[in-house]
């Protein structure tokens, strides 16, 4: 794992400057915030699509591996919430699905992901996002743009006396930019032009008089006057002004000699250079080296001898050290009506990468403003809109520096309330970080506390339908509590409880306590979507009603149909509906009918059965217990769907075995899937079926959302669905894609639809160690 080493560039140090370094010590160690990006598998949809999605979570510059629960919360457009999805993270990403209802109206969604911790700290750390919801009336863009200008004095305050730069933002109330013209006068003759240099922002010099007032007179883009004041200047304090070379310099102004001043930068909450030094013919000045520094926002700060803050400036510093570009190669190429086409996506062979790849049709709109690496280093890092984030990650130009160093200027926000730390207060936490998984859990209540220390275990049946039953034993503790965290719960389940020790009539249990309530849930008016891209979204839009069309068409064939033939399934399939749940069910895996396979009994134990069996899996059995390999690592051992080890199975008799089921890496079910997983299930006779807990008390809970497979027809085998005509606007949703040293290659394969004769491809993903990837391609 790559660990950040911070250098301290200059130090001076003193009893204060200890206390400070304290302070950010305890605040980093933690008040830690993670951030999360979201890969959807398109831009746009229509009521009744399937939202397909992967989210990444870092904390400072890694994974977020101690994250648990994701949760995702849908709205409408009037912020009223539709629906949450839960999902458990494993190692930073987590990944599945909403359907979007069919009676959704507007032309959003929108949709705010977070963990419980995020709850703790300034909203603009949640995720939000506005997806664009396609209807046949099309949105007209009746509301009434309302311009604006800001003032942003760098440093924080405009100060007489000494030349302040004063950066400036033209935006409308949706913060999108707008184009102005116009100049900055004074009572006493001052006047200079207001001149954008990009996406309405821009910036001039004032070194004001006591006394004297700014204001701006600017006309937007309809040609309306407009008169803003400057903020007013103040007598006291410094001025901070910082450059955008590779090796920052920068100037501290002031109109008091002699006082001496600490200057800190910090990044990613940890301290990176100080400074303590006097001020000399009314400035400071000095370089900061960058080049040691890893990518992101450097805030820098100024503070009196008092440690009082006067003055605060943030700058991104770039080093491109946030990067890794996947390999993509077109093994083979299928352009025509349901071709098929092989992708190969390779990553250095030193690296361990988690990625997630969208195939779509290359004609529908698509909204390449933000992705994984502008929005992790940038969006997520500020308070407000950033308008086109994706644009200054582009190229390395020195443009495009300038630039993004007038976004620092526009957007900049203390990160911390000084005031606050020095006097020892810290955030209120009002919501503790899931450090476990949603498991099964719950308290007893109506029982005295003698019944309680006698208690011992509870007895739990947990029915979630289709003969999928599972019995537990969990202890219960002192206070009533009971846990079994190596049982996680998907979808819906119905819990039956009994407690053999205590007999009372009163006695309730109340399970899933720690779930997260409704919150509220407020979101600006959504301005109506345009992308520019009217082509493509009408594209997609006629597509989907297309598709819509043919399905109602189908299903009105098989109405009419005299006789239904039912589908038979086939053993495999019904011993995986049989056994399997949540993340256990469907899914890419090698399956095993230990009931029906003749040749299984005579495997004198279940991994000698395995040997040879699935590919990369290396099963050595000649040790004790036997030793596992795949793809780098062990796959965990699942025993009826409670995780298990090696050396509690390799002794059940394999006659005992039901059903064996080898997931292919990652598995999400469990923390430390990344290299599969194996689950054995022991046989389940008829005579032991339990009738749902008949006579029991009882209590349905929700576990995590369910994840579905996404749908992807393989034209080369034969379905009577394939008569259907396809309009697949997303062609190819892979969340799960894993590399790793060894094994640093990975085929795709999908096949076209009917209409289409190009395709997007579009790659996101990180490292282990903390890099991003966002590669986009065009196959034509």
């Amino acid at each position: 794992m790559k660990i950040w080493i911070f250098p301290l560039l200059f130090c001076c140090i003193s009893a204060s400057a200890q206390q400070v370094d304290s302070i950010m010590s305890h605040y980093a160690n933690n008040y830690g915030v993670e951030k999360i990006y979201v890969h959807f598998d398109k831009t746009a949809y229509v009521p009744g699509d399937t939202i397909w999605f992967k989210c990444y979570l870092i904390k400072d510059l890694l994974p977020a591996a101690n994250a648990k629960t994701l949760y995702m919360d849908w709205s409408d457009i009037n912020g009223r919430l539709i629906y949450r999805t839960t999902s458990p993270i494993v190692e930073g990403t987590t990944y599945g699905q909403y359907a979007i209802p069919d009676s959704l109206k507007g032309n959003a969604l929108h949709v705010k992901a977070y963990t419980k911790w995020m709850l703790n700290f300034d909203s603009s750390v949640i995720y939000n996002k506005s997806i664009h919801i396609l209807s046949a009336k099309r949105s007209q863009i009746t509301t009434k743009i309302i311009p604006s200008i800001t003032f942003f004095p760098e440093g924080g305050n405009i100060i007489t006396g000494v030349n302040n730069k004063i950066a400036f933002k033209a935006n409308d109330q949706y913060g999108n930019p707008i184009p102005i013209k116009g100049i900055v006068q004074s009572e006493l003759g001052f006047k200079d032009s207001l001149k954008v240099l990009h996406d309405g922002m821009g910036y001039f010099f004032i070194t004001p008089k006591p006394g004297e007032g700014f204001t701006a007179k600017w006309r937007d883009d309809k040609g309306i006057m407009h008169s803003t004041p400057l903020p007013v200047a103040t007598n006291a304090g410094v001025a901070l002004q910082v450059g955008n070379e590779k090796l920052r310099s920068f100037l501290v102004l002031s109109n008091a000699e002699n006082d001496s001043l600490h200057i800190i930068g910090t990044m990613f909450n940890e301290p990176v250079f100080k400074i303590y030094r006097r001020i000399k013919n009314g400035k400071i000045t000095g370089l900061i080296p960058t080049d040691n520094l890893p990518s992101g926002i450097l805030t820098i700060t100024v503070f009196n001898q008092q440690w009082q803050p006067l003055a605060e400036r943030i700058t991104f510093v770039n080093n491109g050290d946030y990067l890794f570009e996947p390999g993509f190669d077109v093994q083979h190429w299928g352009l025509n009506k349901r071709a098929k086409n092989e992708i190969e996506i390779s990553v250095p062979d030193s690296l361990v990468a988690n990625l997630s790849i969208s195939v779509t049709d290359a004609a529908i709109e698509n909204d390449s403003s933000d992705n994984i690496i502008s929005h992790l280093l940038l969006s997520s890092e500020l308070k407000g809109k950033v308008y086109n984030p994706a644009f200054y990650f582009r190229n390395n130009e020195d443009s495009a520096g300038a630039f993004l160093d007038l976004v620092m200027l526009t957007n900049g926000w203390r990160r911390y309330n000084w005031g606050n730390l020095l006097n020892g207060k810290y955030p209120d936490i009002k919501y503790p970080a899931d450090t476990t998984y949603k498991a099964l859990s719950g308290k007893i209540y109506g029982a005295s506390p003698t019944q309680l220390r006698n208690a011992g275990a509870i007895i739990l049946i947990i029915s979630q339908g289709k003969g999928n039953t599972q019995f537990t034993t969990v202890p219960v503790d002192g206070a009533g509590a009971f846990i079994d965290p190596n049982l996680i719960i998907f979808d819906t389940a119905k819990i039956y409880y009994q407690l053999p020790k205590v007999k009372d009539k009163d006695i309730t249990v109340q399970f899933q306590q720690n779930t997260l309530p409704a919150l509220p849930y407020q979101i600006k008016a959504l301005p109506a979507f345009d992308n520019g891209d009217t082509s493509g979204l009408a594209r997609h839009f006629q597509l989907s009603m297309d598709a819509r069309n043919e399905l109602n068409l189908y299903k009105g064939k098989v109405l009419q149909t005299v006789t239904i033939e039912k589908k038979t399934k086939t053993p495999i399939q019904i011993m995986d509906e049989k056994y399997t749940s949540g993340f256990f069910s469907g899914g890419d895996s090698y399956q095993f009918d230990m009931v029906n396979d003749p040749f299984a009994k005579s495997a004198y134990s279940i991994f000698n059965f395995l040997q040879g069996k699935i590919a990369g899996l290396q099963v050595l059995t000649t040790t004790n217990p036997p030793s596992l390999d795949w793809r780098g690592g062990a796959p965990l051992i699942y025993l009826d769907e409670i995780q298990s080890s090696v050396d509690m199975v390799a002794d059940i008799p394999v006659s005992d075995i039901a059903y064996i089921k080898v997931m292919r890496p990652p598995f999400m079910g469990g923390a430390g899937g990344s290299s599969g997983a194996i689950a054995i299930y022991t046989r389940k006779g008829s005579d032991k079926q339990v009738e749902k807990g008949k006579g029991l008390s009882s209590n349905t809970i929700i576990g995590y959302s369910p994840i579905k497979q996404f749908y992807s027809p393989d034209y080369e085998t034969f379905d009577p669905e394939f008569d259907k005509t396809d309009l697949r606007t997303t062609l190819l949703w892979k969340p799960e894609v894993m590399t790793r040293p060894g094994n640093s290659k990975v085929v795709l394969k999908f096949f076209n639809n009917d209409v289409a004769h190009s395709f997007r491809v579009i790659i996101e993903g990180m490292t282990t160690d903390g890099r991003l990837a966002h590669i986009e391609r065009i196959m034509e």
